[in-house]
């Protein structure tokens, strides 16, 4: 395993320090958090905690590593939020309107059985650039918040049931404009553990269980002032149950029902109204937890063209209550549309492609600003590369 360790830190030294490069903010879609992690996840409206089939799989469940062979998988998501306020103030639509979001995984059978994964890839995040100030303090408003996930996923396989075990590093990054609670970019350090089981029913029917702990994180001292408790920002918890249907050797079908625990960290789901911004127990984003479904499709046309689509429906987090801290953060929009498919180069490289379309969505609320609308919708094209051993 050391030896295994060290073959695979090398080949993806470079490639980590370039996505950690890349991974420019942008706002998630089932409130901070992402749809899917992979091209193909994208492209099936974020389904597959049953189905193990690329080396991203691992990702929204550790258990599917253990059904993926030897196999890189890179990729590559330009995220193209469009988010903005209206208000007695005036209507203000964000600037920033492209980011780039790379994932990268690796899936290495080992000799004893097992297999060994190590993933990297964005969680989500937050961003607004407004071209005026909205919190009375000199520069235009907005803010960056980036996540970025490195898991090392250890992975089997027992009869029909098949386990993983991730461990997970966090790494995310925030800096605020414009706001009377800190400034500047800070960094923030951590991690937690993810796990998951995916049963084989029969040579058709798979059902898929993922959970992820908190990642208890170091606090932004640069915005002690901001987040509750002194500068403290967790990423919240998750699990994921889902099924996968075979219908036929070209058909499989996809259903993944998840839940997101925003109540577990308090700068996020704290009522806006708790008490001073930062102090333990203080004042939060009021996100509440929620429910996304999500329905994927898998298509088989022959053995060069793969095609697939998704939907998903994520509640919305935020109450018109919450509007006044969401200005910085419009995570509102609930339905997501997918297409997508993969392209057999030969036998053993492929190319992934997907797009994603959610419609415009909207909260009115009260804000410092007096009565105020926030709204967003988003665009999002993936590209992605498989390779094969």
């Amino acid at each position: 395993m050391t030896k295994l360790l060290g073959q695979t830190t090398g080949r993806l030294g470079l490639t980590l320090a370039t996505a950690m490069i890349l991974a420019t903010p942008a706002m998630a879609t089932e409130g901070m958090f992402a749809l899917g992690f992979s091209t193909n996840q994208r492209a099936m409206g974020g389904t597959g905690v049953a189905y193990g089939y690329e080396a991203m799989s691992a990702t929204l469940n550790p258990a599917n590593a253990a059904n993926v062979g030897h196999e890189l998988q890179l990729g590559l998501d330009i995220f193209s939020p469009d988010r903005g306020i209206a208000s007695a103030g005036g209507n203000f639509r964000s600037d920033s309107k492209y980011f780039p979001v790379p994932n990268i995984s690796y899936n290495k059978p080992l000799d004893n059985g097992n297999v060994f994964n190590i993933s990297v890839y964005g969680n989500g995040g937050m961003n607004t650039d407004y071209p005026v100030n909205m919190f009375g303090v000199g520069a235009p408003t907005g803010i960056d918040l980036s996540q970025m996930f490195i898991s090392a996923t250890y992975a089997g396989r027992s009869g029909n049931l098949s386990w993983g075990i991730s461990p997970t590093m966090v790494i995310q990054t925030f800096r605020a404009d414009g706001l009377p609670w800190g400034s500047g970019r800070d960094w923030s350090y951590g991690g937690g553990l993810r796990a998951g089981i995916v049963y084989d029913a029969s040579s058709q029917l798979s059902f898929g269980l993922s959970a992820s702990t908190k990642m208890n994180m170091t606090k932004f001292d640069k915005y002690a002032g901001l987040f509750e408790n002194n500068g403290e920002f967790d990423v919240p918890g998750s699990i994921t149950a889902g099924l996968a249907y075979k219908a036929n050797s070209k058909l499989t079908m996809m259903l993944d029902v998840q839940r997101i625990f925003y109540s577990g960290v308090d700068a996020i789901s704290n009522s806006t109204t708790a008490g001073p911004l930062g102090a333990p127990g203080g004042a939060g984003f009021g996100w509440d937890d929620i429910n996304v479904l999500k329905l994927g499709l898998e298509y088989k046309a022959n053995d060069t063209m793969t095609w697939r689509a998704g939907y998903a429906y994520s509640e919305n987090p935020i109450g018109p209550e919450d509007v006044g801290l969401a200005i910085l953060a419009p995570g509102v929009v609930t339905h997501h549309l997918t297409v997508g498919g993969t392209y057999a180069l030969n036998a053993s490289s492929s190319i992934d492609f997907a797009i994603e379309y959610a419609p415009n969505n909207s909260v009115t609320g009260l804000s410092h600003l007096g009565p105020t609308t926030i709204d967003m919708d988003q665009f999002s094209v993936s590209v992605g590369w498989t390779r094969k051993f």
